[in-house]
């Protein structure tokens, strides 16, 4: 649980600690983590708002076009990076920015979260949110630069000696919780080199803050291990791909509403789907993860076990009830992947939507791409997500018309620069035949 300090905390704390340097970190519009390092002596000023830079850095692209921007940090995200020295130790605030007049920057991943989440409140709703996070650990070169050779042969929830990752998936743990997360397991994946760790439910907002902040603590501990913490979909064609799965729950006064609007909410979801895969799986390699195989989330669809969708329904009841949103990979930027979830799950329940049956009887082994029906696939390359984007009014409205825009122009560009690439599977099929 996030403790709620204020910025006299901060600084009695910063003194305390011997506190040399704070890194005010911020997440960019495509969910990348940034920051600029002040000195103690700056921090008071740090705390009132005061740090300026150049808008760029969150919009994702630079150009000739530039606005300042002003960082103000969150107090509550105050947190000592436990791998520093404690002598000259190092802290942390996640910040927000605004304009020069003190408004919310309109390209503030950060803020299209806060927003979301006020109307959710003024709708009398609460979301709380857990993560599944996958990744792989990689081995490298002498140059220290990331390979493609895993770190271990183990599979499902393998132990040591196969899983030679344990050491480095501990220390990630510990540090992790002595950073205040609240950890609830973790293991090894199905694929070699593959783990997980689950951060149990928070609030909406701590979640997203500790989701950006949990792929730089796992991959600065890989580092300290030899070792390269990759979040990339699907490096491997034949293995298992890294997923985020987000556990939802939604609560009003206090409690958990899900066995009442659960239907509306998941209908929501599958309605908004394909613009949803958009922020949810935003890069070109998304999409060989959401490819039609045996495990992969593709359908726009939920059941109770069906592995192919993107939804699932645990069988719990009442104020246990939640679902798994499994569709999301872990380089989404969680500000805005979890604001357009909530919304469009709201939607589902403002217009008292039904959702469509279960999809536990699908089964992949007997079903091609031409035999769906009424079964609806996800989007199945990045083009076909970003133009349901575009023509999703409700995702777009959320996101806001800079972010909206920006990210269409960026992720348009990246689709284009891989459409236009002669590929080595091409070379490789056609080549000595054509």
């Amino acid at each position: 649980m996030r403790i709620a300090y204020t910025k006299e905390d901060v600084l009695e704390k910063a003194r305390e600690y011997n506190v040399q340097f704070i890194r005010l970190q911020f997440t960019d519009l495509f969910g990348v983590f940034k920051n600029i390092a002040v000195t103690i002596d700056e921090l008071p000023r740090a705390l009132e708002g005061k740090v300026s830079f150049d808008s760029s850095v969150l919009e994702g692209l630079v150009s000739n076009q530039t606005r300042d921007i002003y960082l103000v940090p969150d107090p509550a995200t105050f947190v000592i990076f436990p791998w520093r020295p404690r002598e000259g130790a190092v802290a942390r605030l996640i910040c927000d920015a605004v304009t020069p007049q003190g408004e919310p920057f309109d390209a503030c991943s950060r803020h299209v979260l806060k927003r979301a989440l006020r109307a959710a409140a003024d709708a009398g709703y609460e979301l709380q949110v857990g993560a599944e996070i996958d990744f792989f650990l990689f081995h490298l070169d002498q140059q220290g630069n990331p390979t493609v050779i895993t770190h271990d042969q183990a599979g499902y929830c393998d132990l040591t000696p196969l899983d030679l990752g344990e050491n480095a998936r501990r220390d990630m743990v510990l540090t992790l919780k002595e950073m205040g997360f609240d950890v609830s397991s973790s293991h090894h994946e199905i694929a070699p080199g593959q783990h997980q760790i689950f951060l149990r439910e928070e609030n909406a907002l701590t979640m997203a803050d500790q989701i950006a902040t949990f792929r730089f603590v796992v991959r600065t501990i890989a580092q300290r291990h030899g070792l390269h913490a990759s979040f990339m979909p699907k490096p491997f064609a034949h293995l298992n791909g890294s997923g985020m799965h987000l556990h939802l729950a939604l609560y009003a006064g206090g409690e958990n509403v899900f066995h009442q609007t659960v239907g509306s909410f998941i209908a929501g979801l599958i309605e908004h789907a394909d613009a949803l895969t958009a922020i949810a799986n935003p890069l070109v390699n998304s999409y060989k993860r959401l490819a039609f195989r045996e495990l992969a989330p593709a359908l726009a669809g939920w059941s109770y076990g069906n592995r192919n969708t993107m939804i699932r329904v645990p069988v719990r009841q009442e104020s246990l009830t939640h679902i798994i949103l499994r569709s999301p990979d872990a380089a989404a930027n969680p500000y805005l992947v979890i604001a357009v979830t909530l919304a469009a799950g709201l939607d589902g329940i403002a217009r008292s939507r039904e959702a469509p049956p279960a999809l536990d009887n699908f089964d992949f082994g007997k079903m091609k791409h031409s035999a769906l029906g009424e079964t609806r696939r996800l989007p199945s390359n990045l083009g076909a997500a970003l133009d349901a984007l575009a023509r999703d009014e409700l995702v777009c409205r959320v996101l806001g018309e800079q972010i909206a825009g920006q990210f269409q122009k960026v992720k348009e560009m990246e689709w284009e620069r891989y459409e236009t690439q002669v590929h080595k599977w091409e070379l490789d099929e056609y080549l000595a035949n054509y």
